[in-house]
């Protein structure tokens, strides 16, 4: 077997040492579900009406709430369930397992490929879990087969960007616990965008930063698709050029991390 054919095997070994992890204990992925599940419901049955009548100028809508609404949580979905990455990434180190896979003849970037890999496959399963339960509660899309496609593709890519990026956390954190707060702004930022409201409500500081972070053109192009609406071409390639950036910022740095010595 050449040298690439035994690199694709441990790849798929790690990944489906990735998986099996995450049928064992399925109890993490579900408390990070539980959070956008909570927020869909809270902001759809208790501040729906409200918040749609804010953006709207006094025109309270529910149904127009939850159009706005579904896309920035599925991508809020994204950035919580890579932080699940990072906590399983530091509990490997922390246990050692890390420190045996360096001194075993396997390719060692397929231990951080099978992390990642595992994680998107999980993240695309739990986005039509809860797009399950967004259809339930009022969501309409007018995405055409194309148009779900290219969603698909989107939420893919950021989920592998936010991935690379949860692994680095992970692999320079203490423990768990210490993943799971360096972590945090994988789950803040999408409340700092316009995954909620719109950025021109917000104040001018806020808005500079809202308009210009990761998540809020990757949520405005997931919008127009889902919506059949008009995929601004600045918002669409702002969303690429993030997720293309981060995902070679997290793998290098988690090669470059990984490499590194084992802890003492």
């Amino acid at each position: 077997m050449s040298a690439a054919g035994y690199a694709f095997r441990d790849n798929l070994t790690m990944l489906r040492r990735s998986l099996l992890h995450a049928r064992r204990y399925p109890s993490l992925t579900l408390n990070v579900l539980l959070t956008p599940v909570m927020l869909l419901l809270l902001f759809v049955y208790v501040f729906g009406n409200a918040m749609s009548a804010g953006i709207t100028g006094g025109h309270a809508d529910r149904a127009e709430y939850v159009a706005y609404l579904v896309p920035g949580v599925l991508l809020m979905t994204v950035g919580m369930i890579s932080l699940g990455t990072a906590v399983s990434v530091a509990t490997d180190m922390t246990e050692g397992i890390m420190a045996r896979f360096r001194t075993m003849a396997i390719s060692r970037p397929s231990v951080l490929v099978g992390h990642v890999i595992g994680s998107v496959i999980q993240t695309l399963l739990a986005l039509v879990l809860i797009l399950g339960i967004a259809l339930a509660v009022g969501f309409r899309p007018h995405a055409t087969p194309l148009d779900w496609l290219a969603a698909a593709g989107l939420m893919a890519l950021v989920s592998l960007a936010l991935t690379w990026i949860a692994v680095g956390i992970g692999l320079v954190s203490p423990n768990a616990e210490g993943a799971s707060n360096l972590g945090m702004p994988l789950t803040l930022l999408p409340l700092l965008s316009s995954a909620f409201v719109p950025v021109g409500t917000m104040p001018e500081g806020f808005r500079w930063f809202a308009e210009y972070q990761p998540f809020s053109p990757a949520i405005e192009t997931l919008r127009a698709l889902l919506l059949g609406t008009h995929v601004g071409t600045r918002n669409a390639v702002l969303a690429v050029a993030w997720s293309l950036g981060l995902s070679l910022l997290g793998y290098l740095w988690s090669k470059a991390r990984f490499n590194r010595e084992p802890r003492q």
